[in-house]
């Protein structure tokens, strides 16, 4: 068995501990009134409708259009996908087939000064209709518009769109931020045979509905369906960008008809009381786990402040592979749901462990062979969780989202069905459980096996199991038994 060396305990710990504390903090600079979020901490949470309030607003087709059934459902299906691209997850979508109405409600915490509720708004009633059109705006005679530049491709023809940092496009050392296309089998045909007839003598313009976002020359033909905008972006505008092309364009512009806040269904007097009520279901938990299990117990709880810390990076934005998400009465329940799985996996390691010290082991088999007896029950149920949550967030999530494209070929004959309250259950329910392999078993793990080298922590009662003397008695009473039955 590989040892641990002794300092290995409190790095784990430390690291654990201040990783923890900044995510509940966060981080933020102050300079004079102004105020930087460096990082976001739980107080920078955007909550839900039900905790926190929101917005509602309504919308309606343009004057003198009539919309039909089929266009407000295409309509109300690209507004939710638009909500949970930007981590909206908490949301209410209603028509009124008869007035050509969507109603929307999503969240709004007004203390985040990075999210603009009346942007969202306007943002989510863009039409969004990208276009490649061959030519610039100076070939354009007076009195025309874009329009009567030539069409190659339009959005209906991308597949997905995605934010890169990359080489800029005849460059040797520039760098910067783009967006790239993956077209789809007809759009790749159609930009193929533009940027071959166009090679070295034409222009392609880029327009997201009426306004021009880039313009390039075209040095190459392009054959693999591989587009690229590039301008002057940074990696929001990049992102946001792309967030539009993947949300698709509506087949109408939604102009706003009404536009207020809505107050909280629950409260933040709700929120407050389940904050409290979590805190006592861990310290109960604390004193189960320290109660029974000792030793590898203290170890567990510091393991379960990492997995909680975590879940909440992942929601507050610590982490680069995620913006920050809407907190709510699901989201909340899948961390719940996730520190259990974190819980159980701890008391099968405890109970492991312990029964390898009462059969005779020592401390550092016992370990050993605890952990690696545990592993495999652990694992089955961790990965149980991990393909649920994967499958509620491929069926539920955005098309562009990883699980929806894994889903792909599983979930296409259904359509998009995007629901944000059960995204976010999956998201994290995912996250948790998959922080429980981190920190449930590696850092438990290394922190036990670590502490038992000090010579103070090498008592078998400290690990649950009984003492080498009630062992000695218990293996007399037995043998004694056995010799009285013969």
């Amino acid at each position: 068995m590989k040892r641990v060396s002794k300092p290995v305990f409190f790095i784990v710990m430390i690291l654990i501990l201040a990783f923890t504390g900044i995510v509940f903090c966060g981080i933020h600079t102050q300079y004079g009134d102004i105020t930087t979020t460096v990082i976001r901490g739980v107080g920078d949470i955007r909550w839900g409708i039900d905790i926190r309030g929101g917005v509602d607003v309504t919308y309606t087709s343009p004057e003198n259009y009539d919309a039909t059934d089929a266009e407000i459902d295409a309509a109300k299906s690209i507004v939710e996908t638009r909500l949970v691209s930007n981590n909206i997850t908490d949301y209410e979508v209603y028509v009124d087939y008869g007035s050509d109405k969507i109603i929307v409600r999503f969240p709004w915490q007004a203390e985040d000064d990075s999210f603009d509720p009346e942007a969202a708004v306007k943002e989510l009633g863009e039409t969004a209709l990208l276009t490649f059109r061959e030519g610039r705006d100076t070939d354009l005679e007076e009195g025309q518009t874009y329009e009567d530049l030539p069409l190659i491709i339009s959005g209906s023809d991308v597949e997905s769109a995605t934010a890169v940092y990359s080489l800029k496009s005849g460059s040797t050392n520039e760098y910067g931020y783009m967006v790239s296309l993956k077209l789809k089998d007809s759009g790749k045909e159609k930009f193929s045979e533009a940027t071959e007839r166009l090679e070295g003598t034409g222009y392609i313009s880029t327009y997201m509905d009426d306004e021009r976002i880039s313009v390039a020359s075209v040095s190459q033909h392009i054959e693999d369906g591989e587009a690229v905008i590039s301008g002057d972006f940074d990696g929001e505008s990049a992102k946001e960008l792309a967030d539009r092309i993947n949300g698709g364009a509506l087949p109408f512009k939604l102009e706003t008809s009404s536009f207020r806040t809505v107050s909280p269904t629950l409260g933040l007097g709700a929120r407050d009381a389940m904050a409290i009520a979590g805190v006592i279901a861990f310290i109960l938990i604390a004193v189960f786990m320290i109660a029974f299990y000792r030793l590898p117990g203290v170890i567990a709880i510091i393991g379960l402040i990492g997995q909680i810390g975590g879940s909440f990076a992942a929601i507050t934005g610590v982490f680069t592979f995620s913006e920050s998400f809407t907190l709510t009465i699901p989201g909340i329940a899948g961390i719940i749901l996730a520190v259990g799985m974190g819980v159980d996996a701890n008391v099968i390691t405890g109970e492991r462990i312990k029964e390898e010290i009462n059969s005779g082991k020592t401390i550092d088999t016992a370990i050993a062979t605890g952990y690696k007896r545990a592993f495999s029950a652990v694992f089955d149920g961790n990965i149980t969780m991990v393909i649920v949550a994967v499958i509620l967030m491929g069926a539920f999530g955005t098309p562009d989202s990883l699980a929806s494209i894994i889903l792909k070929p599983v979930f296409f004959m259904f359509g998009a069905s995007t629901e944000g309250t059960i995204y976010s259950f999956g998201y994290t329910l995912m996250v948790g459980v998959v922080l429980n392999f981190l920190f449930g078993i590696l850092a438990t793990r290394l922190m036990t096996m670590s502490i038992s080298r000090f010579k103070i922590f090498r008592n078998p009662v400290l690990y649950g199991g009984m003492s080498a003397k009630k062992r000695a008695a218990l293996k007399a009473a037995q043998a004694k038994g056995g010799a009285a039955n013969e």
